[in-house]
Parts: structure tokens; sequence; C-alpha cells
């Protein structure tokens, strides 16, 4: 039986199989970006593939704690265009 790999969502602080997760990175330039493959090079943090998690993550600002620097609007902005209501 093989081993899945399970991590925390930042927001919801659910443990989830890591393909259920998406990855926010903090990249050694220190830019955000948002890691659609799962293996960008940084400081990454794990959200739940669901709008309400991005919607907990804006409000308690966990993306903030998590990667230890701001998170641009834009981010925020791509993420709610990849979970619409």
């Amino acid at each position: 039986m093989k081993k899945i790999p399970l991590r925390k969502c930042v927001a919801t602080q659910e443990q989830l199989p890591k393909k259920e997760l998406l990855r926010i990175v903090k990249t050694p330039d220190g830019e955000v970006v948002i890691d659609l493959t799962g293996r960008a090079n940084g400081r990454g943090a794990y959200l739940k593939k669901s709008r309400e998690a991005v919607e907990s993550a804006f409000k308690k600002g966990a993306l903030q704690r998590a990667l230890e620097c701001p998170i641009p609007n834009e981010i925020f902005e791509q993420l709610r265009t990849m979970f619409p209501l």
C-alpha cells in the first residue's frame, strides 16, 4: 500500500491529501506565486481547493503568516477566479 502525503490547509487547518490542495509559494526572490505543479522552489503554504478556504485565508491573513510576507491582491484575485461562487 502506497503512502499518501498529507498537508495542512493554512485557512481551514484540515489535513488533506496533497492532490486536494493548492500550493502558494514565496520564491527565493521574494515573489509570491501560485504553484500549480507543486514543485516550485521556495517556501510553500497549502490552501484547500475551495472558495471558502480562499476567503477565509484572505480574512484571517493566514497566507501572510505562513509565508512571512505580504500577499499581493492579484494572488487573491487569481484564486477567486479559479474558484468562482
